[in-house]
């Protein structure tokens, strides 16, 4: 029986590893301890304070930061929905309609946006707007990002269908259900965790993004990145920090929440 190998006990394996922490965090950190200074300056602390915070939300650029945010909630629920319900479809017809046409390229297909660099899809994307003449604007941003988050969602919907055996379902048409209800009282509330995981990580995905956002919002049109991207271009404020820290926690709860819901799934999958 072969043994495991422990690579906590390489040569420099530690210290690798800490570098990597410090490099990936410490800018986060940086951000949110700043976002608490009363000073003006971004480089110098003077005391702790929550100035920049009541000037995100009653400060003179607390309305266009306002518009944004609600730009961004309400499209990243709409592309978290119809992501789901596609990535729902997709699951199904993948590990569930047996052997169809096409059926070893729609994986590839599906994996694809996970794959491609981001700027290729916003540049594509962008340039099959301008060639159709969809106008740019929300609808823009919203189908791209439906796009985009449907690999998101579809990878936990699959991992939670692949756990879900399908005597349950065949089980339940013995017992002269439609195909309707096995799915609707049989399937659906086996799937929810993976379910409920994929929205949220789409969710998050969506209110997150900004390469393929920006390429195709048109004039007029931001969402919470694009307005912190175009406020820095004017010079890093601190209330640019507290609303990025903002961003970062509302990130960290869904992604999160994500998590935990894919916890539920894999000690369900487990048992």
């Amino acid at each position: 029986m072969s043994r495991r190998t422990n690579f906590r006990h390489f040569p420099g394996f530690m210290a690798l590893g800490l570098l990597c922490m410090f490099l990936l965090y410490a800018p986060l950190i940086i951000v949110m301890v700043y976002s608490f200074n009363d000073s003006i300056s971004v480089t110098r602390f003077d005391s702790v304070s929550l100035r920049w915070y009541r000037d995100v939300f009653f400060g003179l650029e607390a309305g266009k930061f306002r518009q944004a945010t609600f730009n961004s909630l309400t499209i990243a629920i709409g592309a978290a929905t119809v992501s789901t319900v596609i990535a729902t479809c997709a699951s199904i017809a993948m590990l569930r309609a047996g052997r169809f046409r096409g059926k070893l390229l729609s994986f590839p297909l599906l994996s694809l946006p996970l794959m491609v660099p981001e700027i290729v899809t916003a540049v594509a994307t962008l340039i099959f707007f301008s060639a159709i003449g969809f106008a740019a604007g929300h609808a823009t941003i919203l189908v791209a990002h439906i796009v985009f988050c449907i690999p998101f969602a579809y990878l936990p919907i699959a991992a939670r269908m692949q756990s879900i055996e399908s005597v349950y379902e065949q089980a339940a048409q013995d017992l002269y259900a439609s195909r309707w209800d096995s799915f609707r009282l049989i399937l659906l509330p086996l799937l929810m965790p993976g379910i409920i995981s994929g929205f949220l990580l789409a969710f998050i995905i969506s209110l997150d993004d900004f390469i393929i956002t920006n390429f195709v919002k048109g004039a007029g049109v931001e969402t919470l990145p694009t307005a912190i991207f175009g406020a820095a271009k004017q010079g890093i404020k601190p209330n640019i920090m507290a609303i990025s820290t903002l961003l970062l926690l509302t990130s960290i709860v869904f992604v999160s929440l994500s998590y935990m819901f894919g916890r539920v799934e894999s000690n369900n999958k487990r048992e």
